[in-house]
């Protein structure tokens, strides 16, 4: 089944070639960052051929992968996806493992590899190796920056393909309500050290229904593009704790979001993206590998972060042989079945079916 309908591959690796073009053209004043970003954009290129040819002989690569490297944070924010899947005490991959699943997810041909948590900057020194070692694929760090310094700042400035995504929920008022007093003010302090050493970051908006028009208004955008951010991705909020369905964006916003995206892509210099994204354009949902798949802090190979369900180890078994899941495959033959449904997830919506699939193989 996964031969049919692959248009959508298609369409997802013009719109990372896309991005990254638009990307450059903001940079475009700056040769310390135009000529890393050229690699990285042509990297893509050939790295979408190489996902082809893996397609063709039976193995779905995605383009992007999300790892996260820890379930430790120095924050302890409501809603937040790790603390719900309740996973805070698992072992983490050691240094070997995390390091040999960048290498095979570099020679398949995967484009991107974000890198969250917990906060993923407790493990500062492995992020920067991988990056180093991989200066050809993009490594955007889902960060609350926190404990980004003058050190760590330095550091990234010399490993340019590392994207510090920072993470606000609007003003101040926003913000400290949900991370904790006088955390706003310490961001706009991180931005300023980012911006200060030349580093092309942004910001990460957990998009809710309570600050939906708070972090879409154009005054909010511009004062993160005064403090320095170039890219802004709205994360669609996921309850992964009980009693916070009532954040979950309407049906209206999700569209609305896609407009607002669009018009401020046209209108301002930086990057708008959201996640999941419009998923209609994919033919659904694009997690178990149909776009992205996810790493847990263990080494488990699962679709999605909010779907924490798996049937490899990717400390016990290579990255070619867990792509080949029955578990992802059965879920990318019925991601039909997957509908937008109210709950920001569809997979997180239908857990007890992806859990029964787990059961069965």
């Amino acid at each position: 089944m996964e031969s049919r309908g692959t248009e959508y591959r298609n369409i997802f690796d013009r719109v990372i070639a896309e991005t990254l073009s638009q990307a450059v053209r903001i940079i475009a004043a700056n040769p310390a960052l135009v000529i890393p970003a050229t690699v990285i954009l042509h990297h893509q290129r050939k790295a979408a051929a190489v996902r082809k040819k893996h397609e063709q002989d039976g193995l779905l690569v995605p383009p992007v992968m999300i790892v996260s490297i820890t379930s430790r944070c120095n924050l302890a924010c409501a809603g937040c996806y790790m603390a719900g899947r309740k996973e805070m005490h698992v072992a983490e991959m050691t240094p070997e493992t995390l390091t040999s699943i960048v290498d095979q997810a570099a020679g398949f041909g995967v484009s991107v590899i974000v890198i969250a948590g917990g906060e993923p900057l407790v493990r500062k020194d492995e992020i920067l190796r991988i990056a180093h070692a991989h200066p050809a694929i993009l490594f955007p760090v889902f960060t609350n920056g926190l404990l980004i310094d003058a050190e760590i700042a330095g550091a990234i400035a010399h490993c340019r393909n590392i994207v510090p995504i920072i993470s606000f929920e609007g003003f101040r008022q926003d913000t400290d309500t949900r991370r904790g007093s006088g955390v706003y003010d310490r961001l706009l302090a991180t931005c300023a050290l980012l911006e200060t050493r030349d580093i092309f970051f942004g910001c990460s908006l957990t998009t809710t229904q309570a600050n939906f028009a708070h972090v879409t208004d154009e005054a909010f955008i511009r004062r993160m593009l005064e403090a320095g951010a170039r890219v802004f991705t709205f994360v669609e909020y996921v309850p992964m704790e009980p009693e916070t369905e009532n954040l979950v964006l309407t049906h209206e916003q999700k569209k609305m979001l896609q407009a607002v995206m669009s018009a401020f892509n046209e209108k301002f210099p930086a990057l708008f993206i959201g996640f999941p994204g419009d998923e209609d354009a994919y033919g659904g949902c694009l997690a178990a590998g149909r776009g992205f798949v996810h790493i847990s802090p263990s080494g488990d190979l699962e679709p999605c972060p909010a779907a924490p369900v798996s049937d490899a180890n990717l400390a016990a078994v290579p990255l070619r042989e867990a792509l080949r899941s029955r578990v992802l495959s059965r879920i990318r033959d019925e991601h039909g079945l997957l509908t937008e449904s109210h709950g920001g997830c569809a997979l997180r919506a239908n857990r007890e079916w992806v859990r029964e699939l787990l059961r069965l193989h």
